[in-house]
C-alpha cells in the first residue's frame, strides 16, 4: 500500500486543519463544559464539504471517498473529537446508509439536504437491552394501512436531537425468518414525526459537546416507502456500515492519540521542574516516544483498511484491526499526555484532560474491543 497522499487529499486535509484552528480550537472548551452542540461548526464543516465528501456530485457531494472523510475526521479529533464523532456518525451511519441502501427517490430526497445543510442522520441500533448483542432487537414494526408502525426504544443513539437532525434510521423486528430467527428491517423516521418521542442529553462522562439521547417510538407512523433497503436486511445493512465506521472511528482515535502527543511535547518543552525543562528527562523522553509510535501505527492501521476498501479489496479483518489498534493507541496516549501534564492533566481546562475523559469510549463504541478480538478470531479461521 502506498499511504502518500495525493496533492488534493493534501489540500482537502490541510483545509480542514485550518478550520480546526482557527474555529473550533477557541471555542472547544467552553463548549464541552457547557455541554453545548456546535450547531455552528457543523454548518461551517458543512460548507467546507466534509459532511458530503462521499457523496456523488448528483446529490450535493464531492464525490471523494473515505480517505478524504478520514482525513477530516482525523484532524478534527486533534483538538475535538466530540464534534470529530458528530461527523463519523453522522456520514458512515447515517448519510452513507440512505446513499448505499436508498432507492433512487430516496436519495434525491434526502440526499442533497444531507450533504449541504448539513441534515444529520442517526442511526438508532443500540437498545436498553441490546448492545453488542445488537441482533437482540426488542423494537417492532408492523405494516398497517400503507404505513409501517414502530413501537420500541432505542439508546445512545448520536446526532438523533440536535437542530440540524433531519432523520433516524431505525432497526425494527417486522417478521420471522424461516429459520425462526427475527427478521430486522431499516425504516427511515423523519424528526418530528408523531409518535417520535426524543429523550433528554445523556450526563456523559466525555463526548460532552456531541448529542446523545434515547429514542422512544409509539405507534410511530411513517410511510411503507420508508423502508431502507430490501425488507428484512436491516441487520447485514448495519454490518456493512459498520466495517467502514470502524475505519473511521480509528481515524478519529488515530487523531486524538496524535493530539495527545502535539500537547505532551509542546508542554515538555516549555514546563521546568528542578531547573530545567522536563523534555529533557529521559523518562519522558522516552514516553513521548512510545506516544509518536501509537500514533503513527493507528494512523498506518486506518489507511490501511480504508485504501483496501476503496480498491474493493476484502477488508472486514483490517477494519476490526485497525479500531481495536487506534483505540487502544488513543486509549494509552491520553494517560500518558495527563501524567506528563501531572496536576494541571486532571484540570478540564486542558485539552489532554477531554481526551483522557474522551477516549474511553472509543474502546466501546462501533463494537467493543472485546467483539473486535472475536471477528479477528473468525478472520483467522478460529470458531
Amino acid at each position: 500500500m502506498d499511504f502518500r497522499l495525493t496533492p488534493d487529499q493534501r489540500d482537502f486535509a490541510a483545509a480542514v486543519r485550518d478550520f480546526v484552528n482557527k474555529e473550533v480550537r477557541p471555542v472547544s472548551e467552553q463548549n464541552y463544559e457547557n455541554h453545548t452542540f456546535p450547531t455552528d461548526l457543523v454548518r461551517k464543516l458543512g460548507e467546507l464539504g466534509v459532511f458530503g465528501v462521499t457523496l456523488p456530485e448528483e446529490y450535493g457531494g464531492a464525490g471523494g471517498d473515505m480517505m478524504l472523510l478520514g482525513l477530516a475526521i482525523e484532524e478534527i479529533a486533534k483538538v475535538d473529537s466530540s464534534l470529530a464523532v458528530t461527523v463519523e456518525a453522522g456520514v458512515t451511519l447515517g448519510a452513507e446508509g440512505i446513499y448505499h441502501f436508498g432507492t433512487d427517490d430516496q436519495r434525491k430526497k434526502w440526499l442533497p439536504r444531507i450533504a449541504t445543510q448539513p441534515g444529520l442522520v442517526a442511526f438508532g441500533l443500540t437498545e436498553p437491552e441490546g448492545g453488542s448483542d445488537a441482533g437482540a432487537t426488542k423494537t417492532r414494526a408492523r405494516v398497517e394501512n400503507g404505513e409501517w408502525v414502530i413501537d420500541g426504544a432505542k439508546c445512545f443513539i448520536t446526532n438523533s436531537g440536535t437542530d440540524l437532525t433531519e432523520l433516524i434510521i431505525v432497526t425494527a423486528v417486522t417478521g420471522e425468518r424461516p429459520d425462526g430467527r427475527p427478521e430486522i428491517s431499516a425504516i427511515v423516521v423523519p424528526k418530528g414525526t408523531p409518535g417520535l418521542t426524543v429523550g433528554k442529553p445523556y450526563s456523559k462522562v466525555g463526548w460532552n459537546s456531541s448529542d446523545t439521547r434515547p429514542l422512544f417510538f409509539d405507534n410511530c407512523r411513517v410511510p411503507e416507502e420508508n423502508l431502507l433497503g430490501p425488507r428484512g436486511k436491516g441487520f447485514a445493512q448495519f454490518l456493512q456500515l459498520l466495517d467502514n465506521g470502524r475505519i473511521m472511528l480509528a481515524a478519529l482515535s488515530a487523531g486524538m492519540a496524535q493530539g495527545c502527543v502535539d500537547e505532551a511535547l509542546a508542554y515538555a518543552k516549555t514546563r521546568k521542574a528542578f531547573g530545567r525543562y522536563i523534555g529533557e528527562n529521559q523518562a519522558i523522553q522516552f514516553q513521548l516516544a512510545d506516544m509518536k509510535l501509537r500514533a503513527y501505527t493507528a494512523r498506518l492501521a486506518w489507511r490501511d483498511a480504508a485504501e483496501r476498501a476503496i480498491a474493493g479489496k476484502p477488508y472486514k479483518d483490517e477494519a476490526a484491526m485497525c479500531k481495536l489498534h487506534a483505540s487502544d493507541a488513543a486509549v494509552e496516549n491520553a494517560r500518558a499526555a495527563t501524567q506528563i501534564f501531572g496536576g494541571y492533566g486532571f484540570m478540564n481546562e486542558t485539552l489532554v484532560a477531554r481526551h483522557w475523559r474522551d477516549s474511553k469510549i472509543l474502546e466501546i463504541g462501533e463494537g467493543t474491543n472485546e467483539v473486535q478480538r472475536m471477528l479477528i478470531a473468525r478472520g483467522m479461521g478460529l470458531k
